[in-house]
Formats: C-alpha cells, structure tokens, sequence
C-alpha cells in the first residue's frame, strides 16, 4: 500500500468527572488532548493513528508531524513490523521514550487500521484472528481526593455493571471509601508514584486488608523492576505497572517482576511493539493489563488487541462524559462488557463535523 497524504489532526475536547479536575495532572485535568493521524492511499483508503498526548499535544503533534510524516509520504509499506523497525531506526536518536514513540505509535496504528481495510477485515482478525467477540471492562476513575465522591462514584460504577472499579487515591481513608463503594466488586488503585518506600511499606499491609486486585506504580521510578518485585513478595499484594514504559524490550525486563504489566498502545509503539509485549509478558508468565485513557484511535485499538489477545485481562474505560464521542458507534460498557466493533480495520469512523469543531490551530 502506498501513502500519498499524511494529515495530522490536534483535538480538544472538553470532559466533565463530577470532581474538581485537581491531582493528576500539571494543572485542573477538565479536557481530552488528542493527537490523531491520518494516512490516506493511493486508493483512497483511510488510516488512522493516534499518539498519547495529555497535557502535550502541540508537542506531539510536531513530532508526528516533523519527525513522522516526512517518513511516510510516498512510502510504500507491505511489512508492517520491518517498515516500523526501520522507522525506529531512524528515529532512534531522538529516544526511545516519550514524545518518539508516541508519534511512532500513531503511524504504526494507522498502517494497521489500512492493511486490515484492504483485505475487508476487522483489525483483529489479521493480528491474530478474533479470539472473542467481547471483554470486561473495569471503570478507571478519576482521582477526586474526597472520600464521599470516591464512594459515590464507584458505587455508581458498580451499579451501572462495572465488576471492577480502579480509583487514583493515594490515601487510605479515600482508598477505604472505594471499597465502601465498590461493595464485593474489584477493586484497585493506581498512586502514580506519590508514595514515598516508607508510605508503601505502611499502607500496602491495610490495602491487602482491603482486598485490593492491584496496587498500580505505587512508588518512583515505576519501571524499578527490582523495587516492585519487592513490593509484590513482600506484602502479597499484586502490583501493577508498565503504562509508561516503552517498547518490548522495556516489558521483557519489568515482566517477570509484577503480576500486571500494562502497555499503552499509543504509548509502547503501536499495534505492532504492543503484540510483541504480549509475547514477552506470558512468556513472563505475568498477565497483561492494557492501559487506555483514551478514546481515538487507541481506544479502539485496544478493543482488538484484546480480541486477538485473550491474554489480555481486562479493558480499561477512563470513567468520564467528555463533550463528544468523534465516532458516535464507539463500544461503550454494557453491563460490565465491551464488544468488538464489527467494521473493517480499527472501526473508528470521526464525524468530520466533530474533528472541525474540536480541532486547534
């Protein structure tokens, strides 16, 4: 398939959670930043990519544009895994985390999303033919810092047919009122590396008492494999973490450390370095996780990972009401579950009127 256009697409969409927007982020979180890529055939037909970008999209959207484009333009593209090593390659200067690899992701997701819509396929039927129809899904909550609106939400998660709930809270009493909430359901919770060893040492005893399915990067750096096997031996309590770790390589060495390790499709590289991440975490013998906050193309890219990949435990839903849906058809939970869209390649099909309202610059 040969690439004659290349577009990328800066997006902002406005979400609300029921909280203050305040903890996760640099500053009050109350939006989507997006970074979308789209690749055009000499065909016609349409791809689309996506490169994490919370908080830095005009920085991803360079990158995609500057570093990434100028690759792909003319460029004709049979082997997908090759072509993206050989993209790697040239990039590598740049590093091999971050903002280099979330642009990566996105091209590697759009090639993808082309060659599964050449053949009239869904994507998950060419990366490994389509294990299972649907998944569970666990509502990954925001993190509100009040006890009352952690209970109230992941009660409400849990009324709505959510079997898991993931808060953000980093205290006990918040971390208490989630389990108040939840009931019986899962339960977890990702810190974000705000405790000190001291803090996970005290704490990890009272969340086990909670019943807690996985503490997520409880401590920095998050991609100390040495530090979270400790953790994980020590207090019997799973440990979870991997959403910014980057390529196979970094996963073939945190996953034999923890129980859940969780790539990020448009974080490790694409659709391509996210199968092979897979490969090294059974081998691990560790159960992939994937992580995804997010609702372009990489939402929708993970839904057929997970199709293709029964390894795959559990999708992860951000638990917000963003302004729009870019795609209207977007697999939403369904009592506890998510189905695999039934379109060829990703499925994702933006409402142009949606992209030109919620497009910057």
């Amino acid at each position: 398939m040969k690439i004659v256009k290349a577009e990328v697409i800066p997006l902002h969409i406005p979400f609300s959670d029921g909280g203050s927007g305040q903890g996760l982020m640099p500053t009050a979180w109350n939006a989507l930043h997006m970074a979308l890529l789209r690749l055009e055939t000499e065909d016609g037909i349409v791809g689309w990519g996506e490169g994490f970008c919370y908080f830095h999209r005009d920085t991803v959207a360079t990158a995609i544009r500057e570093m990434i484009v100028p690759l792909i333009v003319g460029e004709t593209v049979e082997d997908i895994p090759a072509f993206m090593r050989s993209v790697q390659k040239r990039l590598h200067l740049f590093g091999r985390y971050g903002v280099t690899m979330f642009a990566i992701s996105a091209l590697d997701i759009a090639l993808w999303d082309l060659a599964a819509k050449r053949r009239n396929l869904p994507l998950a039927e060419i990366i490994g033919g389509i294990k299972r129809d649907s998944f569970p899904v666990y509502a990954s909550l925001v993190r509100y810092g009040d006890a009352k609106l952690v209970e109230k939400f992941a009660r409400k998660a849990v009324d709505e047919g959510y079997a898991a709930v993931k808060l953000h809270e980093i205290t006990l009493e918040t971390i208490a009122a989630g389990r108040r909430g939840a009931g019986n359901a899962l339960l977890s919770t990702d810190v974000n590396c705000n405790w000190s060893m001291q803090e996970a040492e005290d704490l990890l005893p009272r969340l086990k008492e909670l019943d807690l399915y996985w503490v997520e990067e409880p401590v920095f750096p998050p991609d100390d494999a040495t530090i979270l096997a400790d953790l994980q031996t020590r207090f019997g309590i799973s440990i979870a973490s991997g959403e910014n770790a980057c390529t196979a390589v970094e996963f073939a060495r945190i996953a034999p450390a923890i129980r859940f390790p969780q790539p990020s499709v448009t974080k490790v590289g694409g659709i391509t370095e996210f199968l092979d991440c897979c490969r090294v975490v059974e081998q691990a013998g560790s159960v992939v996780m994937p992580h995804c906050p997010y609702f372009g193309p990489g939402y929708w890219a993970t839904a057929h990972l997970m199709a293709a990949k029964p390894e795959t435990e559990m999708f992860e839903f951000l638990y917000i009401e963003p302004d729009a849906w870019l795609d209207p058809d977007i697999p939403l939970a369904k009592h506890g579950m998510i189905s695999l869209p039934d379109r060829p390649g990703l499925g994702f099909t933006p409402d142009p009127d949606l992209l030109e309202r919620f497009r910057v610059g």
